[in-house]
């Protein structure tokens, strides 16, 4: 065989070759670029994210600063007034203000089926007292005792009482439930409380102490002898994780305490 035959043969098995396998050749090629690739994008917006995540994190830890100091500062402010009202109630020959909350975790509901009372895990609970249950620094019900246990009541349930005022009026009624609602019950008939009237605890009853939000008024409705309202309460979870407890509600004279508990028919 010639030279020339030779490298005729040579081009044509170079020719069929890449016939058969070049498909195979390039898709290999193709695969490992598109990896490499891959791969180089992949790192770019990892870097891309870890740079934009410390950046976030920074920013977050500046306006965290920034509210700590103003926590701290309203801490300051609150105790300087705490302090101040102390010393008024020294000269009024009365009792220290030094309300108390304390953080108790939920457990489950106490009767399946009943969605407004489930049992808490209370450190400290005293079975005679009635306590006032807050969520989101408003209220959400009361702590009772069943079985010797602490038992958490949403406010909507029908044996749930504790007195509040109404608006800037100062509209004195109890909140207590239907099973559904919230309603202040035992409003005067001679007062005018309003739609959109805020709704907040007295501190009066001994189980919360004043000024915590319960809702807004949404209607007004019409008794014999007293008016309803119908509120839109600011806490609505149906279990929550955690709740705040009030241990110690600013303390009021005995007579006082006593007949309220009876005004309010709490059964203990």
């Amino acid at each position: 065989m010639t030279s020339k035959l030779k490298f005729i043969f040579l081009i044509l098995v170079c020719v069929a070759i890449s016939l058969v396998f070049g498909t195979y050749i390039r898709a290999g090629v193709v695969d490992i670029g598109g990896g490499i690739l891959r791969g180089f994008y992949t790192a770019q917006n990892f870097i891309k994210e870890s740079i934009s995540e410390h950046f976030d994190q920074k920013r977050e830890i500046e306006r965290l600063r920034e509210e700590n100091k103003e926590l701290r500062k309203s801490a300051v402010l609150l105790s300087t007034f705490a302090n101040e009202l102390d010393q008024v109630l020294v000269d009024k020959n009365s009792t220290r203000y030094e309300p108390n909350v304390q953080l108790v975790k939920t457990l489950s509901y106490a009767t399946i089926g009943d969605y407004n009372k489930f049992w808490v895990d209370f450190k400290g609970f005293d079975t005679t007292k009635i306590y006032g249950a807050l969520y989101q620094a408003n209220t959400i019900g009361v702590i009772v005792t069943k079985d010797n246990r602490p038992l958490a009541v949403l406010q909507n349930d029908p044996k749930v009482a504790f007195s509040v005022y109404i608006g800037p009026e100062r509209i004195p009624g109890v909140v207590g439930g239907d099973g559904r609602r919230v309603l202040v019950k035992y409003i005067p008939q001679w007062l005018e409380p309003k739609i959109g009237d805020e709704v907040t605890t007295s501190g009066l009853d001994g189980i919360f102490f004043a000024g915590v939000p319960v809702g807004r008024i949404t209607s007004i409705e019409q008794e014999d002898l007293y008016k309803s309202a119908i509120v839109e309460p600011y806490a609505k979870p149906n279990i929550p994780a955690f709740l705040y407890v009030v241990t110690a509600a600013p303390h009021i004279e005995a007579n006082a305490t006593e007949a309220n508990a009876t005004d309010l028919n709490i059964s203990r």
